[in-house]
């Protein structure tokens, strides 16, 4: 997990542990227990009171919540703790996949990848951009390893452009002496921030989304986005908003889900969901506006 991950699932156990706590969880215990100090469990608890989560510590009682948490507040919680607890596996499925195509190899693409990336050091690869299609001696500045949408990833900067390449595609690898300079982590950050699930960019588009109580009951454990907001229907359903970098991204997502995924805002990305279903429907022989085969 990345450094902010670690930090949110820390918390999150942290309310969850002072949920009838008796007095067995103080302060030091959970600093020992999560390898950290007492201030540090201090301010996360004070990062959590800014949140409205009412967390203490009491002398004899140890850490613990004044009073019962609200359903909505306990919901987000354990969505988004299963969301990032689940995110360990996609991780383990893009290095299976990673490790299939190139064996051994893959061991050496990442060391030589984390090695550029700690010593700010310019790499050469071959990349496979499409199947039978190698761009040789390509130069880029590696920023960091990431998994995402099933694949890892290294985030470079190639040309003076921000840019992600799949491992998987790297033909091959070579570290250089040539030195870049760093990327600030902020703007990394940023890159990253509304990123709904491989795309990278500072765009920023509001989204509404209705989701069948079906597929309500299968997503709501799977947080989607770090800064959505879930609203519950008369009707089981729900409505999903938060802010993504690519309306595309969601637009395929959405037809992918089928029925009971409807996009309600804005109504570019209504446009955009109609033409991709559109499009799939035609191959099959289906006009979609005329409603036959």
């Amino acid at each position: 997990m990345t450094n902010l991950h670690t930090v949110v699932k820390r918390q999150i156990e942290i309310v969850g542990l002072a949920v009838d706590n008796n007095g067995q969880f103080k302060v030091p215990d959970l600093a020992f227990a999560f390898g950290c100090d007492d201030l540090t469990i201090k301010r996360d608890m004070q990062a959590l009171r800014k949140a409205a989560i009412d967390i203490h510590s009491e002398k004899r009682r140890g850490v613990t919540l004044a009073g019962r948490l609200p359903p909505r507040t306990v919901r987000q919680l354990v969505g988004q703790y299963l969301g990032l607890c689940a995110a360990v596996h996609a991780r383990d499925r893009a290095t299976a996949l990673l490790v299939q195509k190139h064996r051994e190899r893959a061991l050496r693409t990442v060391v030589v990848l984390q090695r550029c990336i700690e010593r700010n050091h310019m790499a050469r690869i071959d990349y496979e951009k499409e199947a039978g299609s190698i761009e040789r001696d390509r130069e880029i500045h590696p920023l960091m390893l990431f998994s995402s949408d099933g694949h890892w990833r290294v985030l470079a900067v190639n040309r003076g452009t921000m840019k992600q390449y799949l491992l998987t595609k790297i033909r091959r690898l070579q570290e250089t002496t040539i030195r870049f300079r760093p990327v600030p982590q902020d703007r990394i950050d940023d890159m990253f921030r509304h990123s709904f699930r491989s795309w990278i960019g500072t765009e920023a588009f509001v989204v509404r989304i209705r989701l069948s109580p079906t597929w309500a009951a299968r997503l709501r454990p799977r947080q989607l986005m770090e800064t959505e907001s879930i609203s519950d229907e008369a009707d089981g359903s729900v409505v999903l908003e938060t802010t993504v970098n690519s309306l595309e991204e969601v637009a395929g997502w959405l037809v992918s889900r089928g029925e009971g995924a409807e996009a309600l805002e804005p109504p570019k990305l209504r446009a955009m969901v109609i033409d991709l279903a559109r499009g799939a429907l035609a191959n099959y022989g289906w006009d979609a506006r005329e409603g036959r085969g």
